[in-house]
């Protein structure tokens, strides 16, 4: 899925392991990724968070392999993406296509030779860190 840009924890995400308020404070420190957060909200039900963020991946970034501590659900609004997730057969994601991550499957992603955006909700438990490397 991308080349190895020494990203240590998560991109589809655009992640690595920062506590989710600090994700949002700090962006990402991935080469390659640039995660900006649109929404915060306490919920859907207590000791959980929603983010809502976008997600813009340079050509042949790579996503390291990690989990989050909670579901991460994207819609793939340009580019093509190509997602490795444990116990799924890796795919090609592209614009127009949405997938799903279940609560702590590690998984990892390439972006084409073509930028891609990703428009990305985590559902996570707060004060975790929304990404750790697997």
């Amino acid at each position: 899925m991308l080349t190895r840009r020494g990203f240590a924890a998560c991109a589809l995400c655009a992640f690595s392991g920062f506590a989710a308020t600090a994700a949002e404070a700090q962006g990402t420190a991935t080469p390659g990724l640039k995660r900006t957060m649109l929404q915060r909200t306490d919920g859907p039900t207590p000791g959980y968070v929603t983010l809502i963020a976008s997600v813009d991946i340079e050509p042949g970034a790579l996503v390291a392999r990690h989990t989050h501590p909670g579901v991460e659900s994207a819609y793939l609004v340009e580019g093509e993406f190509e997602l490795a997730i444990d116990g799924e057969p890796s795919r090609v994601v592209s614009a127009g296509q949405g997938y799903q991550v279940a609560v702590g499957v590690p998984h990892s992603g390439k972006n084409g030779d073509k930028p891609a955006r990703i428009a990305v909700t985590y559902i996570v438990e707060k004060d975790k860190p929304l990404a750790s490397p697997a």
